[in-house]
């Protein structure tokens, strides 16, 4: 993938790219039509109105139910990613898809879930859990529990990603700033966790906290110092980095006990 500003690889080509992989499925699928308004839409928009502008032509021009529509989709998803990188070069093209899910999907809250859960196992679904974490939060946060065990890194890594209080490029979780409690249970099951992938995820998931919640992350943080594993030493030390940089007595007090 050489390199180019990100918002232009939701172009044309990638009309065609996902025109080719459907065609091979539904023969009838209009795809001259799709890559044209693809083509003509997108020129003066920017990467987020872009990919979803691919995602609202996939609804028009795929028939059926939401449910056929992405029983379809993921089935050109392709191979699982089994790397802990590429989920935005090789599996860009996966983002109008994830970017359906979250749009059209909202009101089917199983299908949904099993279809992010298909996502993230090669690009991710970050973004599009977190609306259902806001309209559904007890459905939702019981789904990521239940991420966090997976055998999937990608899937894992999801569960904290996704319910980052302050993700960047997302629209941050109020309801998490106001009372991280819910994602307590989450960071417990991956505190030591052997995927840096997944350590980092819940690094910045305390990081987050430590900014609106100071005091119950650092309650979890001292939890987690009493004979920390490698693993959880690691999470420790990047979720404090901030502070670090600040020379904070605190933190610099829990790395030294390590």
């Amino acid at each position: 993938m050489p390199y180019k500003q990100l918002k232009l690889w939701f172009d044309k080509d990638l009309a065609e790219l996902l025109a080719t992989k459907i065609n091979e499925l539904k023969p009838d699928f209009d795809s001259s039509k799709f890559i044209h308004e693809i083509d003509r839409g997108v020129q003066d928009l920017e990467l987020k109105d872009r990919v979803e502008l691919i995602a609202d032509r996939l609804d028009n021009f795929l028939t059926g139910s939401f449910e056929q529509k992405i029983d379809l989709l993921l089935q050109i998803l392709g191979p699982e990613n089994q790397e802990e990188t590429g989920m935005f070069k090789e599996y860009y093209w996966i983002m109008p898809i994830a970017k359906f899910i979250e749009k059209y999907g909202l009101y089917n809250f199983k299908v949904s879930m099993n279809a992010i859960e298909e996502i993230t196992k090669r690009s991710t679904g970050e973004y599009t859990i977190r609306p259902f974490i806001e309209k559904y939060p007890e459905r939702a946060m019981t789904q990521m529990l239940k991420w966090s065990e997976s055998s999937n890194k990608h899937v894992r890594r999801l569960a904290s990603e996704g319910g980052r209080p302050r993700l960047p490029w997302a629209t941050k979780l109020q309801q998490f700033i106001d009372d991280p409690s819910p994602l307590l249970p989450i960071l417990e099951t991956l505190k030591d966790d052997e995927s840096k992938y997944v350590q980092k995820s819940v690094a910045n998931c305390l990081n987050d906290m430590l900014k609106d919640n100071p005091e119950i992350a650092k309650t979890v943080i001292e939890s987690w110092s009493v004979d920390p594993t490698n693993e959880r030493k690691w999470i420790i030390n990047h979720s404090l980095r901030n502070l670090k940089k600040k020379n904070d007595v605190w933190a610099l007090g829990i790395i030294s006990s390590f």
